[in-house]
This record gives C-alpha cells, sequence and structure tokens, in this order.
C-alpha cells in the first residue's frame, strides 16, 4: 500500500531582539544552524528570512516531532545572537526596501528579471509536499485537490498587516506573492504529457530555466515525488502547522482512495476556484464560501465540516484524527490573523503585534 509520507517547509522572519523588526541578520543563523541542522537550514533570497525544512516524515506524529525540534533549534540559534524568530505570512511594520539581499547567483538573476516584484516578495509561506504513488496519479490527484485549496488557506490566515498598514485582508500575503508569474490556482491539465508539453514551452522559450519557477498554489514538484501546497501562509504555532498538514494527508489519501475505485470528485474551472481563493484571503474563517455544487455561499464552518465528513474513512488509517480535529479550536480561536488583530485592537501597537507572534511561534514546544 502506498505510504503518504510528508515533509514541511516554514519560512521564517528573523527580528532584532530589541525593536522587533525585521534584521538582515539570517547568516547569523545559518552559519550556526549548519553543522547541526545541515540541509534542514536554508537561506532564502531576503536576508531577514530562513527556511527549515522536515526530513521526509512517516505520519504526523513524526511531522510534530520534526517541526517542534527544527523551531526549538532555530529559536536557540537566535537567541544566542540576540534575534527572535517569528511565524507570520507578513511582518507587521518592517519595509522591504530596507532589507537586504542574498548574494547568490540564483536570487540574483531573479531580481535582474523582475526587478521590484522580486526585492518586494517579502512574504513568508509554508509548503507540505504529500508523496504520491506515480506522476500521473500524481496530476489526476491535483486537478480536483485544487477545489480545497480555499479551505485550507483560510485557514492559514496569518498576514493582516503590510508595512504597518492594517490591509483589510487576512492574508495580504498571496495580494504581494500575485505580481510574480505562474503564481496562484494552476489550470486543469488533461494529463501529464500536456504538463510536461507545457513546461518544455516554457523553457524553451526561457520563461523559466527548470520548473522551479512555477510558484503555483499546489504544483507536482519537479524533482521530488509529491504534490506540493503552496498556498499557506507560515502558521504561528506547532498545532496549527500539524492540523493543516494533516488535512492535506487526508485529501491526498481519499482522492487516491477513490482513483482506486475509478470514483471522482467533481472538477471545478479555475475561475471559480478563484472566487473562494479571493474570499479566503480577505475574510480568512470568516468568510462565506461559494459551494460550486449548490451554487449557493455558504458559512465557511459548514464547508469545513463537509470536508471532514468527505475525508472521514482515511483519517485513522492515517492515525490522524486528532490533528484533523484541532480545526474546531482553529475554527473558535480564529486563524493567526484574527489573533494579529486582536492584539493590533487591545494595544493599537504594532510591535506588540509582533512581540505575540514570537510567542505563539514557540508555543508548545
Amino acid at each position: 500500500m502506498h505510504k503518504f509520507t510528508l515533509g514541511i517547509e516554514e519560512e521564517f522572519q528573523v527580528l532584532d531582539g530589541d525593536t522587533f523588526k525585521l534584521r538582515s541578520q539570517m547568516s547569523k543563523i545559518i552559519d550556526g544552524g549548519k553543522v547541526l541542522l545541515q540541509e534542514r537550514i536554508k537561506e532564502e533570497m531576503h536576508q531577514s528570512m530562513v527556511e527549515m525544512g522536515t526530513n521526509v516524515c512517516e505520519n504526523i506524529n513524526q511531522v510534530r516531532d520534526e517541526v517542534s525540534y527544527l523551531r526549538q533549534e532555530i529559536i536557540k540559534l537566535a537567541d544566542g545572537e540576540g534575534l527572535k524568530v517569528a511565524a507570520s505570512g507578513t511582518h507587521p511594520s518592517s519595509f522591504w526596501h530596507e532589507q537586504l539581499i542574498t548574494s547568490n547567483p540564483r536570487y540574483d538573476e531573479i531580481v535582474e528579471e523582475m526587478k521590484d516584484v522580486a526585492r518586494g516578495n517579502l512574504i513568508f509561506g509554508m509548503h507540505v509536499h504529500v508523496a504520491i504513488p506515480s506522476r500521473e496519479e500524481g496530476l489526476e490527484i491535483l486537478n480536483v485537490a485544487r477545489y480545497f485549496l480555499p479551505h485550507l488557506y483560510a485557514l492559514s490566515t496569518n498576514s493582516p498587516f503590510w508595512e504597518g498598514r492594517e490591509t483589510g485582508f487576512k492574508s495580504f500575503r498571496s495580494k504581494v506573492f500575485d505580481k510574480f508569474p505562474r503564481t496562484g490556482i494552476p489550470p486543469f491539465f488533461s494529463s501529464v504529457g500536456e504538463y510536461d508539453k507545457f513546461v518544455e514551452i516554457l523553457v524553451k522559450t526561457r520563461c523559466l530555466d527548470n520548473a522551479k519557477k512555477i510558484w503555483w498554489d499546489i504544483r507536482l514538484h519537479p524533482f521530488y515525488p509529491t504534490i506540493e501546497f503552496r498556498i499557506c501562509d507560515v502558521v504561528m504555532t506547532v498545532d496549527e502547522v500539524t492540523c493543516i498538514a494533516a488535512l492535506m494527508q487526508c485529501i491526498v489519501a481519499k482522492l487516491h482512495k477513490l482513483h482506486q475505485k475509478n470514483q471522482t470528485f467533481k472538477n471545478y474551472r479555475r475561475l471559480l476556484l478563484n472566487e473562494n481563493k479571493w474570499r479566503a484571503a480577505r475574510w480568512g474563517v470568516e468568510a462565506k464560501l461559494i459551494d460550486f455544487g449548490k451554487e449557493e455561499e455558504v458559512p465557511f464552518n459548514q464547508l469545513m465540516n463537509e470536508l471532514l465528513e468527505f475525508i472521514d474513512d482515511v483519517v485513522d488509517d492515517l492515525g490522524c484524527r486528532p490533528e484533523v480535529n484541532y480545526v474546531y479550536q482553529m475554527l473558535e480561536q480564529g486563524s493567526g490573523a484574527d489573533r494579529q488583530l486582536k492584539v493590533f485592537e487591545e494595544t493599537g501597537d504594532l510591535s506588540e503585534v509582533a512581540k505575540y507572534i514570537v510567542e505563539q511561534t514557540r508555543k508548545g514546544l
């Protein structure tokens, strides 16, 4: 039987320990971390960002252990340098043009090509890999899984501020990322051949040098046998990471199960899915999303209950019932964005919001 192994990548903010503003000091953490963590710690384009990636995890319990361990280590390394680590899709008040770009041929090339769009892309996401049996089946699963992207995205919304302003969005991160080419919900592909031909044309016409520069919200990973969910903001707590990753694993496993029985789930047009994505970005878990089957808008928690019902028969096989059920707590306490806004409402101070994010990033470790 196929094992739906998992891998998580989280992008963290590097903050000044006194001001709680972004600091271009990633190298201090990376240099200390490379000895201990090797490939699991990576530099990013902006020097105020550091990325952590887990090993391949057999199940959601391993995900929790790995994510907790990596967060503990990076926080320890940062503390030693008078820095802090924060998990939020955007920084509440820092300005992108004040942050340094990492010197690296790959990043130099991206900045040369995209100019301020690349320099201004100071956003922090979480990517979740779920192993697939084959690329052919992966594509079938990916086509259908697109429907659930806004549901997952609404849960992860964690970027309500941008450069000192309350944006009115629960996730402004995606609005910033939308300026990049080849982002958003991917189109439907009828076969792997069609998908590969599309990539081939882009490489041939020098739009990109390899398929890693396709930054869709979900993609077939160009080098690993995984589906990669890329839509989510980085979330504040380990509990939120494991809940969202468990939901993604269950969606892939359930669609695989349907596929094995020659059953399927209706595919909807990207234009319709984009309507739900926009609502999720704007209102998060308070959104009314469109139920395309009924052709009406319904409260987010109702659609979430339907999703839980849909995946219910694979949850226990995957051993992730407690993680999946954490959704109810997330709906009750609000997403990271809701909690950031609450702190701002109570204090009127964005540095208090940044402090709160730092505390939440450590929560439960």
